[in-house]
């Protein structure tokens, strides 16, 4: 299990959005959601239990529109989901809504969704990596991970170029001044101790 992950940014890359009245509402996908904790807690890890599925509404509407307009359903359900990792149990809430010009389907679409809103919601609790970072309006973890590896290897590749101890301490704390991100990184922390260790002996 890796704890860092939970505390790590949110990758921009996994992050959707859809208008939802005026407003734009972001999210990350329930497949992602399952990804992310198969990832961190490990496949038999953690558990999902769905505590209760309710139909709150169903009635018959029209769906379509103009010529492609038809009878049809509108069904919404509410669900609670319960999460068990690391030893810690949490709960989520959610709803679903289905419409279909069969009764049956839009059931099946509505409580699909409720569930799976309720489960993200519940992961959501654990960290960034599930979504948590969105709840923040300035989202100020969530992060273009591709560009920050990017910038990252830039920055490994130059300390190749290093000959001695003290350069590469000066280096080091260079970028920390100005790029402490960099530094709080696993890969270049691992490049340089790697090129530290290196060094000839009478650099060090």
């Amino acid at each position: 299990m890796d704890i860092e992950a939970l505390k790590a940014p949110l990758d921009k890359r996994h992050v959707m959005s859809r208008v939802q009245g005026k407003t734009a509402v972001y999210y990350i996908t329930a497949w992602h959601a399952i990804a992310e904790a198969n990832r961190i807690f490990g496949f038999d890890g953690w558990t999902r239990e769905t505590v209760s599925t309710v139909c709150v509404s169903e009635r018959e509407r029209k769906i379509g529109k103009g010529q492609y307009e038809k009878d049809g359903w509108g069904v919404t359900y509410t669900s609670m989901v319960r999460i068990r990792a690391l030893g810690i149990t949490r709960e989520g809430t959610g709803a679903g809504h289905g419409i279909d010009a069969d009764c049956g389907q839009a059931h099946e679409s509505a409580i699909k969704e409720a569930e799976s809103d309720a489960m993200k919601r519940a992961l959501m609790t654990f960290g960034n990596a599930f979504g948590l970072a969105l709840y923040d309006k300035e989202q100020a973890n969530v992060e273009d991970v591709a560009a920050r590896d990017v910038m990252i290897g830039k920055f490994i590749k130059r300390l190749a170029s290093v000959e001695t101890a003290a350069a590469l301490n000066a280096a080091w704390a260079a970028v920390m001044a100005n790029n402490p991100d960099v530094c709080a990184s696993k890969s270049f922390k691992d490049a340089f101790d790697a090129r530290m260790a290196a060094l000839p002996g009478d650099a060090q």
